[in-house]
């Protein structure tokens, strides 16, 4: 048994971190399994380890079973960097969020994870709301597949924070940093690469260099079900109207608005969650046996 705070790892590279808050908060509670299966499939037909990280029984664990992930869809409970400690001495089982599952991911050797989006600044937050995802990405050396930001988000301060803070953000065929289930969101992106081989690459040379922090591959969500850019910011504007009367505060708004976002948008919010989730591990995975042959630290 690890001591306390060290993780569980049960998975070995090419393996991919795949965060779990949208097992507990992120999707509606009868989509989830669904989700974890899907992103499973995904990693596991490229002949890669999924590694899902969470906290059970205050154990932080890499390569969560199936029971394990139930367990968390049951908890309700999401888990920052932040929380990992009280977590650990209280015995909670909790799901993790970008922050946590990287900051667990590296302890545990792995360098490439999968999100669907990362957190960032939340608009006209007073005061200022933004997420721990930003800061873990600065100084946490890994590769984070993702698409973009949740488009709750103010997306223009969130790249910029990003950019200030050193994160090196590539997208995949994009020039334009995704807005979650929307492909575009006019926001430029540092750089864009053509395969994860170039990716790849690219992060060698920052291992190499001796540079801190994470790089943030961008993936668009699958054509087909991607929402419309005008159909994602009007079903936003209503969801935010509607918070702004609803007294909800804190780790609660994210749930409050993506659940009111399904709404507005009859559901198809959902289906491009859950397809951008698949995708995303699926490049993650392509990444992971790449970074192998390509030696990365």
């Amino acid at each position: 048994m690890p001591e306390p705070g060290q993780p569980v790892v049960r998975v070995s590279p090419p393996a991919v971190a795949i965060e779990t808050a949208f097992l507990t908060s992120g999707l509606p509670a009868d989509r989830r399994q669904e989700a974890a299966a899907r992103v499973t499939e995904a990693v596991r037909a490229r002949g890669v380890a999924p590694a899902f990280i969470g906290v059970i029984d205050g154990r932080p664990t890499i390569g969560l079973e199936p029971d394990e992930l139930q367990l968390l869809g049951e908890s309700g409970l999401k888990l920052s960097k932040r929380d990992l400690a009280a977590a650990g001495a209280r015995g909670h089982t909790g799901g993790a969020t970008v922050s946590a599952a990287i900051f667990l991911a590296r302890r545990g050797g792995l360098s490439v994870g999968a999100t669907g989006g990362i957190g960032g600044v939340h608009r006209a937050a007073s005061p200022l709301d933004v997420s721990a995802d930003l800061f873990e990405l600065a100084h946490t050396p890994i590769v984070l597949v993702c698409s973009g930001a949740k488009a709750i988000l103010d997306l223009q301060a969130t790249v910029e924070l990003l950019e200030t803070l050193g994160v090196t953000i590539l997208g995949l065929r994009t020039d334009e940093f995704p807005a979650f289930w929307t492909a575009s969101s006019g926001i430029r992106v540092g750089s864009s690469v053509e395969d994860v081989e170039e990716a790849a690459r690219i992060w060698v040379h920052s291992r190499a260099l001796g540079a801190e922090g994470a790089l943030l591959l961008c993936v668009p969500p699958p054509e087909g079900l991607a929402l419309p850019a005008a159909d994602s910011e009007a079903a936003v504007s209503r969801s935010l109207a509607e918070l702004a009367g609803s007294g909800v505060s804190g780790p609660a708004v994210t749930p409050f608005l993506l659940a009111r976002i399904a709404h507005y948008t009859e559901g198809r919010s959902v289906e491009a969650n859950l397809a951008l989730l698949e995708n995303n591990a699926a490049i993650a995975a392509e990444l992971a046996r790449s970074l192998q042959t390509n030696s990365a630290p």
